[in-house]
């Protein structure tokens, strides 16, 4: 049976990151991946432009990572954004930062990261195996000694030193998401934190489908939880055929089905006139109101907002589409004027993991050591990626944890590895 330093379960963003960091330590690695090819998620990311990571300092970093920011403070300081953005580069990928301090392959070409990795792979002599689904590990002695899989329909095994779990979590489940690397971590004696699709599309109640396709810019965002305002941001949001969408409503997605989960009544409250107070906002409804000081609602409405939002914000707010509206009807006016501050909705549903950016939860990170990476329960047992209890807001954040995590594990490992072959 042959024998490895290191075996990695799942060739994804975390894995494939695992991988080059163990071999540039001189450890023998064999990837073991799934799918029929690496980086399936990484393919998909960005719209297909992947955004591999946001340059902000860690201080500013850190507020988007969830939900012990802390744990990730020492691998993201091993390799950080910018030393992911320095390897990139020296791998042949050239990397472009733009608005919001993203940072995409100037390509604009998902595909071209993993490429690269895998190129690099392939130079310093890593082995990767396809349509291999890791089935099982095996112990002696408090430690992993081999790792049984399935490849393409035969059982297969090998021996090791070392192994790293970067399956990926539960999203997009077509990319090989599925979450088989918590059943691997459970038969370790780990404890998966309940996971729950994040950065994800939210549905109101009663919702009007013919938003889809509604783009608003610049409008703030509240979240309530029962009476508590939870969350508030400040951007651009998207109405899709699933719901409340863009950066706006996938920020504040993960506090919501969350909430909702538990079982609370959650709404968005959305500020459509931020840059305005409520008394300027009366003072510019009484501007178009004509000589006769009488306005029909829906005119008055498409003076203030886009076209396509107008029937489904009349609907959901209570009011009368005919209505004729009366300048000596001030309570009126003082009524649309807190509408466009505040119309609210009610979130019932979301979008579960078949079409979520990010799993939040996993394997607990109180049973991972932060500096290593490596399992409190068998020391030769490590974890990286989405597969772990850490998740990032839009913007970059979860490929950055994906690429610190996994750098870490690897060399982790090979240092384990070495300081074990040492012993010997």
């Amino acid at each position: 049976m042959k024998k490895y330093d290191l075996i990695i379960a799942g060739a994804g963003a975390a894995g494939l990151m695992s991988a080059l960091s163990a071999s540039r330590e001189g450890m023998s690695v064999l990837l073991l991946e799934k799918m029929e090819k690496a980086g399936r998620k990484i393919r998909i990311t960005g719209k297909g432009r992947c955004n591999i990571t946001n340059t902000r300092p860690w201080n500013e970093f850190s507020t988007h990572i969830h939900p012990k920011s802390n744990t990730l403070k020492h691998a993201f300081h091993s390799f950080s954004n910018t030393d992911t953005i320095k390897l990139f580069e020296e791998i042949g990928l050239p990397v472009t930062v733009e608005r919001g301090e993203r940072a995409y392959p100037s390509s604009g070409k998902a595909q071209d990261v993993v490429n690269a990795l895998t190129a690099e792979l392939d130079r310093k002599g890593v082995e990767i195996r396809y349509n291999s689904k890791v089935t099982k590990f095996n112990v002696l002695d408090g430690l992993i000694i081999s790792v049984d899989w399935q490849e393409s329909g035969t059982d297969k095994s090998a021996k090791t030193n070392s192994f790293i779990i970067s399956t990926g979590g539960l999203s997009y489940p077509l990319t090989g998401s599925d979450g088989d690397g918590y059943k691997l971590a459970e038969n370790a004696g780990h404890t998966i934190i309940p996971c729950l699709p994040s950065l994800t599309a939210l549905m109101p109640l009663k919702y009007d489908s013919s938003l889809s396709g509604l783009s608003l810019k610049n409008v703030s965002l509240k979240l309530f939880v029962g009476k508590d305002r939870v969350q508030e941001e400040f951007g651009d949001i998207e109405f899709t055929s699933n719901g409340l969408e863009g950066p706006l409503g996938l920020r504040i997605s993960r506090k919501a089905v969350k909430a909702i989960s538990s079982g609370n009544k959650v709404f968005a409250e959305i500020d459509l006139k931020p840059a305005l107070s409520e008394d300027q906002i009366i003072a510019r409804i009484k501007r178009e109101f004509p000589s006769d000081g009488k306005m029909r609602l829906t005119d008055l409405l498409r003076k203030l907002m886009p076209g396509q939002l107008i029937i489904p914000f009349v609907n959901s707010s209570g009011l009368v589409q005919s209505k004729i509206l009366s300048l000596q009807l001030s309570g009126e006016i003082y009524k649309i004027a807190d509408l466009l501050k505040n119309w609210r909705l009610e979130i019932t549903g979301y979008t579960s993991f078949e079409r979520c950016v990010i799993t939040a939860g996993g394997v607990s990170l109180d049973e991972i050591i932060p500096k290593t990476m490596a399992s409190r329960l068998l020391p030769n047992l490590f974890f990286a990626g989405e597969v772990v209890d850490l998740d990032g807001d839009t913007g970059g954040y979860n490929l950055q944890i994906a690429f610190s995590t996994g750098y870490l594990a690897g060399k982790s490992a090979s240092y384990f590895v070495k300081k074990s072959k040492m012993v010997i």
